[in-house]
């Protein structure tokens, strides 16, 4: 892939690429429009193509929090067509990179030295180029290194990226501000995070000490003398992405294994750390012929409040489930529904959120959960493009649902898609007590 050899950094510069981008949209709307005034019925195809093309040029180009919008985008595959999700997945760890020269101005920032005078070896090309930042081989002391090093510019970025990218994002997902205005704090604040190297360092270490426990995960050592605020060195992890180990054709038992490893990963940060790895793309994991799962980015982290992780996690309590009155009582505190809400309104958004929960939790009731059955994500995904084309749930407007679902949904979204490709039929017990006060 054409590697990179600048990176626009200054807000203006910034600014200028996504009005591009913007621009673009709208004259390939206009394009559709006209074909579809002639009954062109490939219209809208070619007008998802010509956005996916337009919109993931300028993205990588820019990199950071535009490209990083796009790539939480993409793994939701109700969110956006077809041709831009296919597109945006790219972001994951196949975007463009960053040429050497521009990794050497960073390493000299960051310590004052090359790459060669750190380490015996350094690989000039990135091996693997994602949104917020590229990987190099290293070796050093025999030790082979994975070196994360941050593109120029993101992390002062955010803010403004955020402020420019959506106008065009709303365009492409048909929503209107209020319908996404609270989220919008959410999303920044867990960008600024992972943009935050010196953040990812130490919770990389926290995380992976605390999920050692666990069996069947490998978790790289991380070296903070090799480390800074732009770059990240760990132990280089072998192993192969998701896509790649299906090649291998798992036996149905090791795909099981791994399923049901991966459930119990993410159930033991949420009900005991309160704590969870919110990137679940299957760029951040590696997999082994034995069923072992190596973790290799711990960027993205959502913190749980605990009155909001025994509010929302009652959803799973059997009492919830079979009494209408204490389910609307939460649904006031994870607000769904608003006290000034009118009766009518009241009545659709319990009706409406009772089905959406009973769905989402219909893994975790059964006990037992065969994901390799593409029925139940296809509902999932039936009921999004429902509830988008709803004109009694638009005309409501405001923003539903705690900020905190966001990244705890994107989640178990990103996990049931990780369990659906690899075809697993698991147990779908959780640790959650009911009872317990934290």
């Amino acid at each position: 892939m054409k590697e990179q050899d600048k990176i626009p950094t200054s807000k203006v510069k910034r600014a200028a690429k996504l009005l591009s981008a913007g621009a673009k949209v709208g004259t390939n709307y206009l394009k559709y429009y006209a074909k579809k005034a002639t009954g062109d019925e490939q219209a809208k195809e070619q007008l998802d193509k010509d956005n996916a093309e337009d919109l993931f040029e300028t993205l990588s180009e820019l990199k950071g929090s535009a490209l990083k919008v796009a790539q939480i985008m993409s793994m939701d595959k109700n969110m956006l067509p077809t041709a831009i999700t296919e597109k945006f997945a790219m972001a994951q760890y196949n975007a463009p990179p960053l040429s050497y020269p521009l990794v050497l101005r960073t390493f000299k920032k960051s310590f004052g030295k090359s790459p060669l005078d750190i380490f015996s070896s350094f690989s000039r090309n990135a091996i693997k180029a994602a949104s917020i930042g590229q990987v190099h081989m290293a070796e050093k002391n025999g030790q082979k290194l994975a070196v994360k090093i941050q593109y120029p510019g993101v992390a002062d970025s955010v803010k403004n990226d955020l402020r420019m990218i959506k106008p065009i994002a709303m365009r492409i997902l048909n929503l209107k501000e209020n319908e996404i205005r609270q989220y919008l704090d959410e999303v920044e604040e867990r960008l600024i995070e992972e943009t935050n190297y010196e953040l990812e360092l130490k919770q990389s270490i926290e995380i992976s000490q605390a999920c050692s426990r666990l069996k069947g995960f490998v978790f790289p050592t991380y070296y903070p003398d090799l480390s800074s605020n732009k770059i990240i060195t760990m132990e280089w992890l072998e192993g192969a992405h998701l896509k790649e180990y299906l090649k291998t054709n798992p036996d149905q038992q090791t795909r099981n294994l791994i399923g049901q490893r991966l459930w119990e990963f993410y159930d033991f940060q949420v009900n005991e750390l309160k704590a969870i790895h919110a990137d679940p793309h299957p760029g951040n994991f590696l997999f082994y012929e034995n069923g072992d799962i190596g973790v290799i980015d711990f960027g993205c982290i959502k913190r749980i409040p605990i009155d909001f992780y025994h509010n929302y996690f009652q959803l799973l309590n059997p009492s919830y489930q079979k009494d209408d009155e204490l389910l609307m009582e939460l649904f006031y505190k994870l607000e769904f529904i608003y006290e000034d809400d009118t009766p009518e309104t009241k009545k659709l958004f319990f009706g409406l959120f009772k089905e959406i929960m009973f769905l989402l939790i219909q893994p975790f009731k059964e006990g037992d959960f065969d994901f390799s059955n593409k029925d139940y994500l296809d509902r999932l995904y039936e009921l999004g493009d429902e509830l988008k084309s709803r004109k009694d749930i638009r005309k409501n407007g405001a923003a539903r649902g705690s900020r905190h679902i966001l990244y705890i949904n994107r989640t178990y979204f990103g996990l049931f898609t990780l369990l659906y490709e690899l075809g697993a039929n698991i147990e779908t017990s959780t640790s959650f007590n009911f009872n317990k006060a934290d």
